[in-house]
């Protein structure tokens, strides 16, 4: 926009009618046509770059959808002026490698990978409506989850509105670097939607959010995070994830988010947060029994089974740490070696 005109600080909540279809723009909720107002969910490089085009994805009531078919709704502004414009630094950050994406600001992740998010959320929550299979547990009957969903939507609006988080950071965002020994997948991504983590990776980097905490996950992992800034084995990847997603479901608080009041000639809004009601605790017990089946899930690539990995009741199998405790250096892996 011209350097003088002032930016747009209004905020949009879909929450307030329910506007997740593709009649309006998902950022700012402006009437949208389907037949030519959106944007890929995974940008149109990541598919070219990664030969998505063929590839699928299974969504919670069984249906397949390919990775072109993933759209959201977004008007022609919102599009060039705030989407191409993120994603044409994304793609660029990504031919730079590594240490592009470390020095990338945490709120610019944030953005990007919420973007994601959000497609994904919708195009199962749209589904719902007409399901191939009823999920066991839909995500339109979470009312926790909505909450959470509607808290991490204020924060998100920072795409498009210009946004200052006092003291802050609405997420928590790790980024990985894997080592080349035995990876030998170029592209994934996985999520929990119901706590808000999204996972992402690209070549020998993997990028991580638990979207909604605040930090706080990030903080409580942060020993574990320094120890993991070294090139990791896909398997010890897994593990990092599982402790991160496990750590999510455990989070069982929803920060409340408020805008400042607004002065004359302000340029941004500012956001402070509070955190209501932990007299119980953030996090609920860790349970080992429980983080071992989130192990499994996450090392099925490599067959190890749940009695395998909770051999020792009290020590999990790690692959990321040593008995001793210190951070274990691997370059292969062999069944049987744990």
């Amino acid at each position: 926009m011209p350097a003088n005109t002032p930016p747009d600080l209004t905020l949009y909540d879909p929450f307030a009618r329910m506007q997740f279809g593709d009649q309006h723009c998902f950022l700012c909720g402006s009437p949208t046509d389907p037949a030519t107002d959106s944007v890929p969910v995974f940008a149109d490089w990541l598919q070219q770059h990664y030969g998505l085009a063929e590839r699928q994805i299974l969504l919670l009531d069984q249906s397949i959808r390919f990775y072109p078919e993933l759209k959201i709704p977004c008007c022609a502004q919102c599009r060039m002026q705030y989407v191409e414009p993120l994603e044409a630094q994304m793609e660029e950050t990504a031919k730079l490698g590594l240490a592009a994406w470390q020095a990338l600001p945490e709120k610019t992740l944030f953005l990007w990978l919420g973007k994601m998010f959000y497609g994904i959320l919708t195009t199962e929550l749209l589904t719902e409506l007409d399901p191939l299979v009823k999920p066991l547990y839909p995500l339109a009957e979470n009312a926790q989850m909505f909450r959470r969903f509607q808290a991490f939507f204020q924060t998100f609006q920072a795409l498009r509105v210009p946004i200052e988080f006092e003291d802050f950071t609405p997420a928590s965002i790790f980024v990985l670097e894997v080592a080349p020994h035995e990876d030998t997948i170029a592209f994934e991504y996985d999520d929990d939607l119901t706590t808000m983590v999204f996972s992402i990776k690209l070549d020998n980097v993997v990028l991580m959010a638990c979207l909604m905490d605040n930090g706080i996950i990030r903080q409580a992992m942060r020993q574990v995070y320094t120890d993991a800034q070294r090139p990791l084995h896909p398997i010890q990847v897994a593990e990092f994830k599982a402790r991160v997603y496990y750590a999510a479901y455990l989070f069982g608080v929803i920060p409340d988010y408020f805008v400042r009041p607004q002065r004359p000639g302000d340029q941004h809004l500012t956001y402070d947060t509070l955190i209501d009601d932990v007299t119980g605790g953030i996090f609920a017990p860790w349970l080992n029994s429980a983080y071992a089946q989130s192990l499994q899930e996450m090392w099925k690539r490599w067959h190890i089974p749940y009695t395998a990995i909770l051999s020792d009741a009290d020590e999990p199998l790690s692959f990321l740490y040593q008995p001793d405790g210190k951070p274990r250096e691997m370059t292969t892996y062999t069944s049987g070696s744990e």
